[in-house]
């Protein structure tokens, strides 16, 4: 199982108070995602949220399939931006070879350690060969809660790197920065970018 209840039951009872402002922007890390991508392909996006980044990849020109475990932000999203957004947990991903990309910003930080490899497994057998995926971490020293009582997988980047070559990835490029998350907490940051080769 992937998704947690109790931070399910966070994002739930926030969605339907997520309030977007004009001119509000997408993932600083999307458009350059979205430039290795071929034009109007599909794009998977976990974790979807309120749908601000969803938005983004389908005015960019690709069909978008935005997904959340959290029923609230789907419907959040659907209202905000008319996405078609669905409701699916990571490890009730079951495509196979039917996307050209996988946007996971800040969402699988949520998936709890132990089914993380399992979860990489599907993302790489819904990728079509050549395929580009995203993700992003928190950094950390093991699975615990932020301050808001979400879950988070906290790994190291060496323990992360070894789940993604397990999954047989190829990762292109990862990048640790300094961040403050929702929590108000410093921390660590990894993005990754990776290629099913």
């Amino acid at each position: 199982m992937s998704a947690d209840p109790d931070t399910i039951a966070f994002y739930q009872a926030r969605a339907p108070h997520w309030v977007f402002h004009s001119g509000e922007a997408h993932s600083h890390q999307l458009d350059a995602f979205l430039d290795r991508l071929p034009e109007g392909s599909a794009v998977l996006e976990l974790g979807c949220g309120g749908g601000r980044d969803a938005d983004h990849i389908r005015r960019r020109g690709f069909a978008i399939d935005a997904t959340d475990a959290a029923p609230a932000l789907v419907k959040r999203a659907n209202e905000a931006f008319a996405l078609a957004a669905r409701v699916m947990a990571f490890h009730e991903l079951d495509a196979e070879a039917a996307y050209a990309g996988v946007w996971a910003h800040a969402s699988l930080l949520h998936c709890p350690r132990a089914a993380l490899p399992d979860v990489l497994a599907r993302i790489h057998r819904a990728l079509r060969q050549e395929g580009w995926f995203f993700s992003s971490y928190k950094l950390g020293d093991g699975e615990g809660r932020d301050l808001l009582g979400r879950l988070h997988n906290f790994p190291s980047p060496e323990w992360l790197l070894g789940a993604y070559a397990g999954a047989g990835f190829t990762i292109e490029s990862h990048t640790i920065y300094a961040g403050r998350a929702s929590d108000g907490k410093q921390r660590d940051w990894i993005d990754l970018i990776a290629r099913k080769a």
